[in-house]
């Protein structure tokens, strides 16, 4: 498995996965196309296509912030669910990310919800807040009560969270 990063907006694999990331995510969890492409130019942000078998099977949008990575999105494209990738993933930022915070919508949501909260937890991630709340990505969508989950005990919640709120979704 391979995670190619992406470095521009004009790069081919874009379109691709911005297609796949608004068809998959709700649309209170999604960027609009215009603050999507500004993430190229973040310096926090990473943002890496998934290569498996010399086929784009995913990506990820990681922040690189203080002591910490918080994955924004991470999505297996359709096809390729179900097949175990999802866990080479979580293994591969865990093994270079010693400290991993991210987010979910609260397992007793739906039944994918709880599904993913079940993935998440057998790849050693556990509950570490769950009053977080997601601000509005911008006008028309809503804030969003999540879930925050870690590899491992943050020092210092507050400060973790604070920096998510001010540097993610500033």
């Amino acid at each position: 498995m391979e995670f190619l990063p992406i470095t521009t907006a004009e790069d081919h694999r874009v379109q691709e996965i911005y297609t796949s990331y608004t068809t998959t995510f709700p649309v209170d969890e999604q960027r609009d196309k215009e603050q999507f492409t500004g993430l190229f130019s973040n310096p926090h942000v990473k943002f890496m296509s998934v290569i498996h078998e010399s086929e784009a099977i995913g990506y990820l949008i990681l922040w690189e912030l203080s002591n910490f990575v918080f994955v924004e999105h991470f999505e297996v494209f359709e096809a390729f669910r179900s097949k175990k990738l999802g866990s080479h993933i979580i293994n591969h930022i865990s093994e270079n990310y010693p400290g991993v915070i991210l987010e979910i919508e609260p397992a007793d949501l739906s039944e994918d919800a709880a599904r993913r909260y079940s993935f998440y937890q057998r790849n050693n991630f556990s509950l570490i807040d769950d009053t977080h709340i997601q601000p509005s990505y911008g006008e028309g969508k809503k804030s969003l009560k999540l879930w925050l989950l870690a590899n491992y005990t943050p020092e210092n919640m507050e400060e973790a969270k604070k920096e998510i709120y001010d540097i993610v979704y500033h």
